[in-house]
């Protein structure tokens, strides 16, 4: 009898004769465009699943009022702010002034969390009686930097801070996190490979909201200040905060975002996200399409502001997210505190819309509607308006990404079996509401004819089984039988294309016993790889996993599904109906095996190799790390999920740092899993 290595080697030899039976099918040469057009078309479905989101199933007053508190409160989660951090002491330290004859400028600090810094001009008029109505001027992306020094984008973005203060309105100009005297990073998915955001639950974007609720206590703790009176506004990176800040504040009364919202479609589709960093999105844990975010401001006055050409803002998205809101705005009788202001042009601050922001916030904080006469002006050099002479040794604003959203805690090793039920449950929970909530619904699985035929003097059929997640992406799953019609002991999965080289490491100890219960070795490409591959640029490859980001996916989640789909495909067939699974997998692919065989139930091996210990690295910058998943890390990493597959199946794991995995052991050594996980150091 052939041993279980030699099987794999003839089973990789048929599927490769197949291959060329299947030409049509299943090039030898892999050709992305069909991966591309599959992709393509499994957004822009997954896509018109989402548009419209909540809002199109809202129809009465009653309905947005009972939902409203909620939806507000997964935007903070989405944000990475649920529960909130304390409300710490700002420690707000006045650096410097600056006169003008109509206003002066305090050029100060304040702490949002110890260490996280924001730096900020306030501009306040000259003057003044009684409280004045505030603004809080959220930055966009124009930084100003000199001779390698930083002088924030509230030096570029000086001239509204001016003219509010010019016109009776107490302006707070902020810096953002990247694009401040302290830099950050906004750019960690869109430049920096840093893919583990995701596994995270981390956005910079939930640091630029948390500024802004903090930026409001402070304004609200000035005297100058009208607390009762406050607005926000602020153009493209600055837009999108702007949204952000009113949906989430009511203490926010009035509401420009300029040029920094478009919807689902502009983005996925159409291919807008290519053009943004981090900053402007939420992690989309439920879904949404981007006008639920603009609804939480009703029935507070609230004013869209765009120009007609606009390209990473198109006026088309942003019509649509106005007609979704418009809906909610005429459910609560405020239909008249709801605008639309379009401007010629293209992504610019231009004059038209900088007037129709003064005069919505005239009319709303201040309920007068007098002519506007005077236009922006900068009156400061970026030296100027600095606030800082040298950096703080102590800041954390550049590792915010780091320490922002917090990581489950450490799990404590279960006692006995009903404490790991609780610990184990409350872990799936948590996967299947808030990890794979995104993932495909079951979708149909076709087995094709199957095609019997000898080779190398054996009987063989090849599984040649296809199924469609969505009905968009095709992925097909193919492979010999060892003994035709005769019911299958095990099936072997091997997830990518592994050479038989990479193979050897899996088999070398199973032994013969297991070599005669193999009757299936099947190798299966999730999306993404092989056969079901598409434009490797990098540039694609990024920005595709931006956009499974944006549908409130990973890459790897839905590889995840896809290799469970795969299983459930080889149950389909006669043979294998009752099979027990072994899943192979290296490197990457092996992360996504742990979390298939959690949900699988007929996995009772897996076969691991280079599996990452943690979806996070062990330095920031460094690429090795677990598949990313969305929100994973809030709630467990990499060994407790090979702990939750050990209760079923027995875990090989090859690795070259065994003792990153003593939490399994110890989990499997209390609770009497005897050899269920084993360590294999290379």
């Amino acid at each position: 009898m052939k041993s279980f290595f030699e099987l794999v080697t003839c089973a990789l030899c048929f599927c490769a004769s197949v291959a060329t039976l299947h030409s049509a099918e299943v090039p030898a040469k892999i050709d992305t465009r069909r991966g591309d057009a599959m992709i393509a078309a499994y957004f822009a479905a997954q896509t018109a699943k989402l548009e419209g989101g909540v809002i199109k199933d809202i129809n009465t007053k009653e309905e947005w009022l009972a939902r409203k508190d909620e939806l507000r409160r997964q935007l903070y989660e989405m944000l990475g702010l649920d529960p909130q951090p304390k409300r710490t002491p700002l420690n707000a330290v006045v650096t410097g002034k600056l006169d003008h004859p109509e206003f002066t400028v305090q050029k100060l600090h304040f702490q949002s969390r110890p260490r996280l810094y924001v730096t900020g001009n306030l501009y306040i008029p000259k003057g003044l009686k009684t409280p004045a109505p505030a603004i809080l001027y959220v930055c966009g992306h124009g930084n100003i930097k000199k001779n390698g020094v930083s002088y924030g984008s509230k030096s570029h973005y000086q001239h509204h801070g001016a003219w509010f203060a010019r016109h009776g309105y107490v302006c707070l100009v902020i810096d953002t996190l990247q694009l401040g005297e302290i830099e950050g990073l906004h750019h960690g998915t869109h430049r920096e490979g840093m893919y583990w955001w995701f596994s995270r639950g981390y956005t910079p974007s939930g640091v630029e909201a948390w500024n802004g609720i903090r930026a409001l206590d402070y304004l609200q703790s000035r005297p100058e200040v009208d607390g009762e009176r406050l607005g926000v506004t602020g153009r493209s990176g600055g837009g999108a905060y702007s949204w952000h800040l009113a949906a989430l504040d009511e203490r926010v009364k009035a509401a420009v975002p300029v040029a920094g919202i478009t919807d689902l479609r502009n983005h996925v589709v159409d291919g807008c996200v290519e053009g943004h960093c981090d900053c402007m999105f939420m992690v989309n844990t439920y879904g949404w399409d981007w006008g639920t975010v603009a609804a939480l401001v009703a029935p507070r006055p609230l004013l869209f502001s765009n120009t007609d050409d606009d390209r990473i803002f198109p006026l088309d998205g942003v019509e649509r997210i106005h007609w979704q809101v418009k809906k909610i705005y005429g459910l609560l009788g405020a239909q008249k505190d709801l605008g639309l202001q379009i401007s010629w042009g293209g992504h610019h601050d231009t004059q038209e819309l900088q007037v129709a922001a003064f005069r919505w916030f005239n009319l709303h904080l201040k309920k007068e509607d007098p002519k506007i006469e005077i236009a922006t002006t900068k009156f400061f050099e970026p030296e100027q308006l600095k606030v800082f002479d040298k950096l703080p040794e102590d800041e954390l604003n550049t590792r915010a990404h780091e320490w922002f959203v917090p990581t489950a805690a450490k799990p404590k090793v279960p006692v006995d079996a009903s404490e790991w039920a609780t610990m184990r449950d409350a872990w799936r929970k948590n996967l299947e509401e808030k990890v794979f909530r995104g993932a495909d619904d079951h979708p149909s699985i076709n087995v094709d004819d199957e095609i019997r035929l000898r080779h190398e003097g054996q009987l063989h059929t090849n599984l040649h089984v296809q199924f469609r997640g969505e009905d968009q992406f095709r992925l097909l799953v193919g492979g010999p039988l060892a003994a035709e019609g005769k019911p299958a002991e095990r099936a072997v999965l091997k997830i990518g294309s592994l050479s038989k080289k990479e193979l050897g490491p899996f088999f070398d100890d199973l032994g013969s016993s297991t070599a005669r219960e193999v009757s299936s070795i099947v190798e299966f490409d999730p999306r993404g790889l092989g056969l079901a591959s598409w434009d490797q640029s990098p540039r694609k490859q990024i920005h595709n996993r931006r956009r499974f980001y944006l549908l409130g996916q990973t890459l790897e989640g839905q590889q995840v599904s896809d290799v469970r789909r795969a299983i459930q495909a080889l149950h389909t067939v006669s043979e294998l109906k009752d099979a027990k699974v072994t899943l192979i997998a290296d490197g990457p692919t092996a992360g996504v095996a742990v979390y298939a065989a959690i949900f699988e139930p007929s996995v009772d091996r897996l076969e691991l190799t280079n599996l990452a210990s943690s979806h996070m690295p062990g330095e920031a910058k460094s690429r090795e790390f677990g598949p990313p998943l969305l929100n994973v890390l809030k709630y467990l990493d990499l060994p407790q999920a090979v702990a939750i597959a050990a209760e079923r199946a027995t875990v090989v794991i090859h690795t070259d740092t065994p003792a990153k995995w003593d939490y399994p052991l110890e989990v499997a050594k209390s609770l009497g899993w005897k050899d269920r996980v084993i360590i294999e150091a290379k």
